[in-house]
């Protein structure tokens, strides 16, 4: 079968690169070894929202008294929390095959595998084999939880993000390692349901991509909500013999040991590139990731590789940009290169953490000499009406031409908030244009506008 292009992975990634072609006049068709929606629909994005949407939801009933509200009885159901969640995968599922029909995308069923002269080889569940064959072929097979050999998964009492969930019953305790945004958001899940929540970061800080006061913030909301905080410290090993899992710590004051019912391992992720056909086909890789240029062309004409197993940020966004500018360069149109500099980063737990661009310390560390404005939600009306005072907005400017380097949020909702710093430092908006642009109030949104009067010494509200 002869298509003008394949794309292997129906990720975020994937299935928007598929439904661009099909928009753009490209018989296309898609190869996926499991379930349409990949990784991010299916284990990691939209389920995860799901599970922490259930955990604040109990969290506002342990908390109705605060607002004027008297509930009885309110109590966690973690079979139902977690069938809720898959729920909405497999809904967010069939939506993602209403669109390969709707855009008359053919979906191939099966592990792909790519061959010299622009052919994937198809194996289905049963072992039969298909060849297909485009002009142009897409490489879009994502990730997985990356495995330490001092910290082996056996799915049972050592889990990964997929384990956890789906989990049969609630651990009564867990050690989380790894306070990355999957870290942190599972940490954060199971402490609100109940369970007492160990995270241990081998970093000085949690969340160590964030801007250093963020870092601190989480860590403060976190021990304050009875999440017990380990930093500078490593998992040395993992004793599984006994009914529970003793976990054996390193820190700055030595080693201890930590009993528990699941160790959680979120060290980060292994990208999907092994018997792909790589290396058959002389695609070039260099550290575990496919070698492109900025329009995701490997060094084989007609192949090319997006998402997570090509550099940038591993996150289903980016996916999604990168599969749109790269079928848009096949189609022949003049898409421009994504600045990887104006990506917003995401962590769901409570408070929320939403940042973009340079982080104070690496603005300094490119050169630039800057004009920082934080504004806390204490002060924040709105905030206060919600009950929702943790956190803060920091803006950071150039303090020569007003060029906006980042933004860093840590609050109730900010990861709806942080669409206007992208939209602004992509427009080439200056510090001056935020602070004169009206914002709405009361609203959390405001705290970008006040952040930047701080940076510019005209703030009132503080």
């Amino acid at each position: 079968m002869k298509y003008d292009l394949i794309v292997l992975g129906s990720g975020p990634g994937g299935y928007v690169a598929a439904i661009r072609a099909s928009q753009l006049g490209l018989k296309t068709a898609i190869v996926e070894r499991e379930s349409l929606g990949g990784v991010c629909l299916n284990w990691g994005c939209i389920p995860t929202k799901a599970l922490l949407k259930s955990a604040q939801v109990f969290e506002y009933l342990q908390h109705a008294a605060d607002y004027g509200i008297t509930v009885e009885g309110g109590k966690a159901d973690f079979e139902k929390v977690v069938k809720r969640s898959r729920g909405v995968a497999d809904g967010m599922s069939k939506g993602v095959q209403f669109l390969m029909k709707k855009n008359k995308i053919d979906v191939i069923m099966g592990s792909g595998k790519l061959k010299p002269g622009k052919k994937l080889e198809v194996t289905d569940a049963a072992g039969v084999i298909q060849t297909l064959e485009a002009n142009h072929i897409i490489l879009a097979t994502g990730a997985r939880s990356r495995i330490l050999p001092n910290l082996p998964q056996d799915g049972k009492k050592v889990i990964g993000y997929r384990e956890a969930m789906t989990l049969p019953q609630q651990p009564q305790s867990m050690v989380v390692v790894g306070s990355g945004a999957i870290g942190s958001e599972f940490a954060y899940f199971y402490n609100a349901m109940g369970t007492k929540v160990t995270l241990i970061e081998f970093m000085p800080a949690i969340v160590p991509v964030e801007d250093e006061e963020v870092s601190k913030q989480l860590e403060k909301s976190f021990k304050k909500s009875g999440i017990s905080v380990m930093t500078d410290s490593s998992v040395e090993s993992v004793d599984t013999s006994g009914a529970q899992c003793v976990v054996k710590v390193k820190t700055k004051k030595g080693e201890q040991e930590i009993t528990c019912d699941i160790v959680l391992s979120a060290v980060g992720i292994a990208t999907n590139i092994e018997n792909i056909g790589l290396e058959e086909t002389g695609v070039i890789t260099d550290k575990g990731k496919v070698v492109v240029n900025d329009f995701y062309q490997t060094n084989i004409p007609g192949v090319y590789a997006i998402g997570d197993i090509v550099k940038g940020q591993a996150l289903a966004h980016v996916a999604s940009a990168e599969g749109i500018i790269c079928v848009e360069k096949i189609a022949g149109h003049h898409p421009e290169p994504l600045n990887y500099n104006n990506i917003p980063g995401c962590t769901y737990t409570s408070p929320e953490i939403a940042s973009v661009g340079y982080t104070e310390k690496g603005a300094i560390a490119a050169g630039f000499e800057i004009k920082v404005g934080k504004f806390p939600f204490s002060a924040s009306g709105k905030a206060s009406a919600a009950g929702a005072k943790d956190g803060f907005v920091k803006v950071i400017y150039d303090a020569q031409y007003g060029e906006f380097l980042g933004c860093h949020m840590i609050g109730a909702n900010v990861t709806e908030i942080i669409a206007e710093a992208v939209v602004a430092r992509k427009l080439e908006t200056t510090g001056n244009e935020i602070l004169k642009a009206v914002h709405p109030h009361p609203t959390m949104s405001e705290a970008m506008m006040e952040a930047t009067a701080v940076a510019y010494g005209e703030v009132i509200h503080l």
